[in-house]
């Protein structure tokens, strides 16, 4: 099984973009790449390569199914992992965004001292 070291971090809005920035390298001691939102992340994504995606949902211009749509269209990101994190997050909704390619669905508010394990058992159980 491959360790997860470097996420990229989808989200417009700039607080939880900090506290889960925080969380990710502090708790989890990950790398982080943080993207403001969806246009940005399909510019420069492929360029940092990282193993997995933290995605909003909810974000202005392109929301993070339109971005994870794009992203599936370039080489290098057609298989990358994505997580959404959202507070819309009905069992219908999750099972939407999981038809549309995502992994799994985190819900907003998020705890940051508990995000690094979350993402961690979602990437372990994903890995086998």
């Amino acid at each position: 099984m491959q360790a997860l070291k470097h996420i990229a971090y989808v989200e417009d809005e700039a607080d939880i973009r900090t506290v889960a920035q925080m969380a990710l390298q502090m708790v989890g001691g990950y790398e982080v790449s943080l993207y403001a939102s969806g246009e940005e992340a399909l510019q420069k994504l492929p360029l940092s390569m990282p193993q997995l995606v933290l995605m909003d949902v909810m974000m202005p211009g392109q929301d993070g199914p339109t971005t994870l749509s794009e992203l599936r269209k370039l080489p290098a990101c057609a298989d990358l992992p994505v997580i959404f994190m959202t507070a819309k997050a009905q069992q219908s909704e999750i099972a939407y965004y999981k038809s549309l390619g995502a992994l799994d669905v985190i819900t907003k508010p998020f705890d940051p001292m508990a995000l690094s394990a979350t993402v961690e058992r979602i990437w372990t159980a994903h890995q086998s």
